[in-house]
C-alpha cells in the first residue's frame, strides 16, 4: 500500500520551540508518523483514500521540551485523528 500525507501547515498553540529546534521536531514528527502509519491499522475508509480539509486533534500532556519527545507526542495525536482501527 502507497502512503501520501501532505500536510500544508501544523498549528502548534502553547509550544515554544527554538527554531533551530524546529528541524528537530519536523523529521521527529515525520518519523514518527511514518512508524505509525506503517506500521499501524488504518481504518477502511482511510485506507481506500480520503481528503481532510482539516484535521483538529485533542489536545497532548507535553512531557518536557524536548523536541525529538514532542514530535512523537504530535505524531501520535494526529495519528489518532486520522483514524486507526
Amino acid at each position: 500500500m502507497n502512503i501520501d500525507l501532505h500536510i500544508e501547515r501544523l498549528v502548534l498553540e502553547g509550544i515554544d520551540v527554538a527554531p533551530d529546534q524546529r528541524p528537530l521536531l519536523q523529521a521527529a514528527i515525520t518519523a514518527e508518523l511514518t512508524r505509525l502509519l506503517t506500521d499501524g491499522r488504518l481504518s477502511h475508509s482511510v485506507a481506500q483514500g480520503i481528503a481532510l480539509p482539516r484535521l483538529s486533534v485533542s489536545g497532548i500532556q507535553l512531557a518536557g521540551n524536548d523536541p525529538v519527545q514532542l514530535g512523537r507526542q504530535i505524531a501520535q495525536s494526529l495519528y489518532g485523528g486520522i483514524g486507526h482501527e
